[in-house]
């Protein structure tokens, strides 16, 4: 961290942010105005002078141009002429519209952290931005807060807003839907703005708060990209534009108007951003390892993460303790470590259309209560895991009856799943569903809560997330032993900021493995193989409707944190060996797999979508390449592996050559055994797989000799 403030005519003031090698970046400001980022990317020279940087920074005049270019600022202000959207948007607490112009008050650094302050003290306001540095994992922070003499009303508040390389020509941000998250848009730069709000309550499968930035040339396995990630759980709104003198800035911040409510403080969720001169795959690296590393807390970060088995496929709401018992053996035979009771086990719930906060054990289906299924869970091995979905209610519940008010929004809302949600904002809510989960929690040896929230709310309200965050922390504080895991019809809440307070995410209701693999695949940009849930569902995909073979729904869940969720009573004998053997080469790995990093691969074959987990030291790795669709060619082309040392040699073994069909009639090395070659031609030519046909997986290991 470096800040000095250099003299000339007029004053100017500069900072930089170091990590460790990777990227720097240098604010300046012209006296007391906003400082702005006048470099960002790779690193730069100690002794650069960062005064100059600033006035080489800036554009040329000619006509039709005012007679010097409104600086594009951490906080663009309308009032000093900018000429794109302004970073904040204010009335006073009657409502009169304020056109803040901050000037330069102090400022605090660290070896690690910067914090900026500015006020208006004609309008009583201060403007603080806050950033640190991440030498490990490369990642920057950054974060505005605003602070008021006097409740003011928030219309919209960004993040530390950063420009955006001219060097590039699109920009990918994030799509979905149900059962098909994390689809990556590819949006061509181009005056004007591109606007992305999610005004749905949660992170939402529609719009993930992500965007990376490529400049032209950048793969996933080289070239320039800029990554960022907005980590906030209930909606946001990201604008990415390019103005009328070619600058383009980017701004997240929550979704405008989401504060219902004036006050005299404001602050953003952090802004986590990354630079890249390894491809898309250097932004994912940080990204996964902030998250492992910095944003979740481990119940015990000494246990392997275990195998899962959740029964919500195999019965739904057709709780029977004779079946869970049989069900349950037969998982730990298979290798499950974990088992997870789903949806179905209190109140009245026969279905998802009743009982939601209703959260007291089913007397029919459990006339003895959770006990007898739990000691059976643990007689086999296995620990305990429990669905709650605590935001919701049924209005065919008795909590709804007897409060009524509690329910978030109009008497009149369109219904989701025939719920509800709880007004989290409330303190007595809060309570009452703390006191009814702790009541399960404490009577009973649990260490898992999956976690649901099974519909948008009626209209957006910080207040609920704020709600909701409150709740989480206050259970973790008196169970600190419980993991969480954070699902949302899958995928509609995944975030870094509910990943502060959970250890894993249901990445989609989906377990279609194909369509697993390529969410996997695209949610591996910003997520690691520890927190990410992956489970073998059952020979007919209950939400396609396809059919796959045991092997590729095996592969494919261990890919990332493994478990079932199919009934095994289905399995064949073949099956059953099959999906042993896989979970037990998962359990043989996981203790390097799951600190590795996901690096996706540039797969010269479009039907192939092929990824490398690598351990940090570079010393073993292993690649999955799945077969999403028929080659265009008849040949399997070379697949190029990355991020590997040139001069080194290295052994690989393709670890399911046994699967190969009848079809696959030649003899490629690897299918005769391991074979041991340079790092260089691994990157440079690359590995000729076997053929295969559509919906395979093949899995090769290699470590450095």
């Amino acid at each position: 961290m470096d800040g000095t403030t250099q003299q000339t005519e007029t004053a100017v003031r500069t900072w930089r942010l170091d990590d460790d090698g990777r990227q720097t970046m240098v604010l300046a400001a012209t006296g007391d105005r906003l400082p702005q980022v006048v470099y960002w990317g790779a690193p730069l020279p100690m002794e650069e002078d960062l005064s100059i940087l600033h006035a080489a920074h800036a554009p040329d005049i000619t006509g039709g141009m005012l007679d010097e270019n409104p600086d594009l600022s951490l906080c663009p202000e309308a009032v000093r002429t900018f000429p794109g959207q302004p970073g904040l948007i204010l009335r006073d607490g009657d409502g009169t519209p304020l056109l803040p112009k901050f000037c330069y008050s102090c400022e605090e650094r660290s070896e690690e952290g910067l914090e900026l302050r500015y006020e208006d003290q004609e309008n009583g306001l201060t403007l603080s931005f806050i950033f640190a540095t991440d030498p490990s994992t490369r990642i920057i922070t950054a974060k505005t807060k605003l602070d008021a003499t006097r409740p003011v009303h928030l219309h919209w508040l960004a993040a530390p807003v950063l420009p955006a390389p001219q060097q590039s020509d699109e920009m990918i941000d994030f799509s979905g839907r149900w059962c098909g998250e994390f689809q990556p848009n590819r949006t061509t730069w181009s005056p004007g703005m591109r606007y992305r709000e999610n005004r749905t309550g949660r992170t939402g499968h529609e719009h993930f708060p992500g965007l990376l930035v490529p400049v032209k040339g950048c793969t996933n396995t080289q070239g320039e990209a800029y990554g960022f990630h907005y980590g906030w759980s209930g909606g946001h709104k990201m604008i990415a534009e390019e103005l009328p003198d070619g600058r383009r800035q980017i701004q997240f911040g929550h979704s405008a108007r989401m504060e219902t409510q004036a006050a005299k403080s404001f602050e953003s969720a952090t802004l986590y951003i990354t630079y890249s001169q390894t491809g898309l795959n250097g932004c994912a690296v940080s990204f996964q390892r902030h998250l492992r590393d910095r944003i979740v807390t481990w119940p015990d970060p000494d246990r392997p993460r275990p195998v899962h088995y959740n029964c919500w496929e195999a019965v739904y709401f057709d709780h029977s303790l004779p079946v869970l018992s049989d069900i349950a053996k037969r998982a730990a035979d298979l290798g499950a470590e974990r088992f997870v009771l789903d949806d179905g086990w209190f109140g009245q719930r026969d279905d998802d259309t009743r009982s939601l906060s209703d959260w007291e054990v089913d007397v029919r289906k459990y006339p003895d209560g959770l006990g007898p299924l739990i000691d059976h869970v643990h007689s086999l091995g296995m620990t305990f895991g429990i669905w709650f979905e605590p935001e919701m209610i049924n209005p065919d519940s008795d909590i709804h009856r007897a409060n009524p008010h509690w329910a978030l929004g109009g008497e009149d809302q369109t219904l989701g799943r025939q719920q509800k949600a709880l007004n989290m904002a409330l303190p007595e809510v809060r309570d009452f569903i703390y006191d009814r989960m702790a009541a399960i929690l404490a009577a009973h040896p649990i260490d898992y809560v999956k976690w649901d929230h099974n519909r948008v709310l009626p209209m957006p309200d910080a207040d609920q997330t704020r709600g909701s965050y409150a709740l989480i922390d206050r259970l973790r504080a008196a169970f600190p032993h419980v993991e969480i895991e954070s699902c949302a019809s899958g995928g509609g809440r995944i975030d870094f900021g509910i990943m502060k307070r959970t250890q894993r995410v249901w990445l989609s209701d989906s377990n279609d493995a194909l369509e697993r693999l390529r969410i996997q695949h695209d949610a591996a940009l910003f997520l690691p193989v520890a927190v990410t849930g992956s489970h073998v569902g059952p020979r007919r995909c209950h939400t396609s409707g396809r059919v796959f073979d045991i092997s590729f729904r095996a592969w494919v869940a261990a890919q990332r944190h493994m478990g079932f969720e199919m009934d095994p009573r289905e399995l064949d004998d073949h099956e059953a060996a099959v999906l042993r053997e896989v979970t037990a080469w998962w359990k043989h790995n996981r203790h390097w797999m799951l600190q590795a990093d996901i690096l996706r691969l540039d797969s010269a074959d479009k039907a192939v979508i092929a990824e490398q987990q690598i351990t940090r030291e570079g010393e073993r790795f292993v690649v999955f390449a799945g077969k999403a669709a028929t080659s265009d060619q008849i040949t399997p082309r070379p697949l190029r592996l990355t991020a590997l040392d040139e001069k080194a040699r290295y052994r690989v073994t393709l670890m399911n050559r046994g699967t190969a069909p009848a079809l696959s009639r030649g003899m490629p090395a690897l299918k005769e055994g391991p074979i041991e070659v340079s790092g260089a031609w691994l990157m440079h030519q690359g590995l000729t797989l076997p053929w295969n046909y559509p919906d395979t997986m093949w899995v090769l290991e290699g470590e450095r000799l």
